[in-house]
């Protein structure tokens, strides 16, 4: 496996619509804008379980679990069955595809009062693959606004490659994050109810404030991208279990990790970690 090469971080618009549920309209403003939001996929009932799930799994973490359940998407059979959720999949799948790899996942909770932010970044610029093609799934778990510190992302800022960083100062998540990013546009608010996803690109430029409200904001990320993108650094693949979540891998570079049968985050422990929003 090649460890030393640039790696292709272009983005590759999606084809003009209509897909099977994305109008036409929507994957224009996802290959002009870099995310589409929002979309309904689980209801109350159904995120109110999910919801009690997470927090199950972040209670048993302890202090780590608002930010350390990252890549147990092969190691806990709850999570598996959300990431090859159809409802998830039919989305992601007019994105980038029928034959979809989830290689990533993370819980993602601010809890209220929290005073650290995100720092604007691209998220594929921190990892070992290419080229640069997968999609992010955002479920919000709380209900997500300015208020309690939603996502924000920088429409457009998806297709100008790799973009500079400096030290993010204080009370950022990150050490590293892109200095004056309103220069590429004005901000928007990834505002979603429970239940609901967003979409963005893996180069798009986003971030998040402080939780200054007296309310979490919960979210879980899956990360989906083709079989055809590759992992470029053998000890970064060391860290992914990926799931072949619809279709298949026809050249065999992503190992399959099958529904486990283990459920106890007590009982495993994350592969890797691949940052927070």
């Amino acid at each position: 496996m090649e460890t030393d090469v640039d790696l292709d971080l272009r983005f590759r618009p999606v084809p003009a619509g209509p897909g099977r549920l994305l109008s036409a309209g929507q994957i224009d403003h996802y290959n002009r804008h870099g995310y589409v939001a929002p979309f309904e996929i689980f209801d109350q009932d159904e995120i109110r379980t999910i919801r009690s799930y997470l927090d199950r799994l972040m209670d048993d973490l302890g202090e780590n679990g608002s930010y350390g359940i990252n890549c147990y998407q092969a190691r806990l059979s709850g999570l598996w069955d959300i990431a090859t959720n159809p409802k998830i999949l039919d989305h992601v799948q007019d994105i980038i595809g029928g034959n979809i790899i989830c290689w990533a996942s993370a819980v993602l909770s601010k809890a209220a009062g929290d005073p650290r932010h995100v720092p604007w970044h691209q998220d594929a610029s921190f990892w070992k693959l290419t080229p640069a093609r997968t999609v992010t799934v955002w479920l919000a778990i709380d209900e997500a606004d300015e208020a309690n510190a939603a996502m924000q992302f920088i429409p457009g800022a998806h297709d100008k490659g790799a973009i500079g960083t400096s030290d993010a100062g204080a009370g950022s998540v990150f050490h590293k994050g892109i200095a004056d990013a309103e220069r590429f546009g004005a901000p928007v608010v990834n505002d979603l109810r429970a239940g609901q996803i967003s979409m963005h690109a893996d180069m798009l430029v986003h971030g998040s404030g402080p939780n200054l409200s007296d309310r979490r904001r919960c979210g879980l990320t899956l990360r989906y991208c083709p079989p055809e993108v590759r992992i470029v650094d053998l000890d970064w693949a060391r860290g992914v279990e990926a799931i072949i979540a619809r279709g298949s891998d026809p050249d065999g570079h992503w190992r399959h990790h099958p529904r486990p049968d283990n459920d106890d985050i007590r009982k495993t422990s994350s592969p890797h970690v691949v940052g927070n929003n």
